[in-house]
């Protein structure tokens, strides 16, 4: 039986060839850390983090590279943003559609004075911006959201959330996690102050890589999360004021910036609008699978009913049986991995109507195949049926 994984919203996998090739080649023949040494294979390891923010930065339509910051994972990214930026006494705006990344830095923000509001959305997770309004208050600082529901997969409509903060002298950071690789995301357009994202899903690379896209503006209002040596101005035990290294303390994962640099080399040749056409495409198959079930009582869908407005996260509540034993059974049974849960998302569960229970999430990544979609709707048509028979 041929394994198919459909929990690329949480990691992509597999991930093109050219990725580990990139890292095993790093280990093999580089080895050296960046800023730490005046040799060879440092000096080329320095130019591949360097082109790496390059691409990142064209990717994102940022400003200048060296406002390209790396950490281990947008988790680190968005508590970097949020804990350096924020204040006792600040207002911020959420969606109702967020993280725990966003929410529980947030919570231990509340408990040191910052205040936040939750922008209502609706029950198929779309924001309702327009009720924003009367919760702009004169201490507000900040509008942080998600780009995609990591549940339901519907989109923020990230480019009207920019104008309304512009309008009212709002920084916005966006969490990409999403979104990254699949979708075009444009920091100058779209009014974006931050662009948190992560290297490990849509971006195609390895695990315990991410970062931030800065305007340049915003640096010197962002306190550093962590402080130790860069590797430059050793003569000091003060942090440099400049970047990169103002956030970039410690040993880099270099190996993983290698297959990160080696994706985005990938994904810029495939192209943006060739990935998410083709998964929108197995999505849109998906969902038409799945209709007959929604139709007769054996499972609900979330989010959105088509694919415009959304990503490729379809998730599913069934009614005769528990979630956690069909997604169980969608594994031993027909190979197919998924996420059954709360997915770390209870605000947006609770906005969908599917909290404390969860779903199941299926989501759809670049090297999934139209046999795959087919698969998968098969066997949950077929589970569905017997529970809904009894057997």
């Amino acid at each position: 039986m041929h394994p198919i994984y459909l929990d690329n919203a949480s990691t992509s996998f597999p991930k093109p060839a050219c990725v580990p090739d990139a890292v095993y080649r790093y280990m093999t023949a580089c080895g050296s850390n960046v800023s730490r040494g005046g040799y060879r294979s440092a000096y080329s390891a320095e130019e591949l983090v360097f082109e790496t923010r390059e691409r990142l930065c064209a990717l994102f339509h940022g400003g200048d590279a060296r406002c390209v910051v790396f950490t281990p994972n947008i988790t680190t990214s968005l508590n970097l943003l949020l804990k350096g930026f924020l204040h006792p006494g600040d207002h911020v705006l959420v969606s109702a559609m967020e993280h725990n990344a966003v929410m529980r830095p947030l919570r231990q923000l509340e408990a040191a004075g910052v205040m936040f509001d939750r922008v209502p959305c609706n029950p198929d997770g779309t924001l309702r911006l327009s009720e924003a309004e009367a919760l702009v208050r004169k201490n507000t600082r900040l509008f942080v959201c998600l780009h995609a529901s990591n549940v339901c997969g519907t989109l923020l409509p990230v480019e009207a959330i920019g104008a309304f903060c512009l309008r009212h002298q709002l920084r916005f950071f966006l969490d990409s996690a999403q979104t990254a690789g699949v979708f075009p995301i444009d920091m100058q357009t779209c009014h974006i102050d931050a662009v948190a994202f992560t290297g490990h899903k849509g971006l195609l690379g390895p695990q315990g890589t991410g970062g931030i896209v800065l305007r340049e503006d915003l640096v010197q209002e962002l306190t550093p999360l962590l402080a130790g040596g860069t590797g430059s101005m050793s003569h000091t035990e003060f942090m440099p004021e400049f970047l990169p290294d103002r956030f970039e303390p410690g040993t880099m994962n270099l190996p993983g910036l290698a297959g990160l640099h080696a994706a985005l080399g990938f994904l810029m040749e495939t192209g943006l609008d060739t990935v998410r056409a083709h998964e929108l495409a197995l999505t849109k198959r998906f969902l038409e699978g799945l209709r007959p079930m929604q139709a007769d009582g054996r499972l609900q869908i979330l989010g959105l009913p088509g694919t415009e407005n959304r990503a490729g996260v379809v998730s599913v509540q069934t009614t005769a049986r528990d979630c956690a034993d069909i997604a169980a059974e969608l594994d031993e049974t027909f190979g197919i991995s998924t996420r059954v849960g709360l997915h770390c998302a209870p605000a947006a569960h609770q906005t969908l109507g599917t909290f404390p229970t969860g779903t199941i999430r299926f989501s759809f990544g670049f090297f999934n195949t139209e046999d795959d979609a087919d698969r998968a709707a098969a066997a949950l048509d077929a589970l569905t049926k017997e529970a809904a028979h009894g057997f």
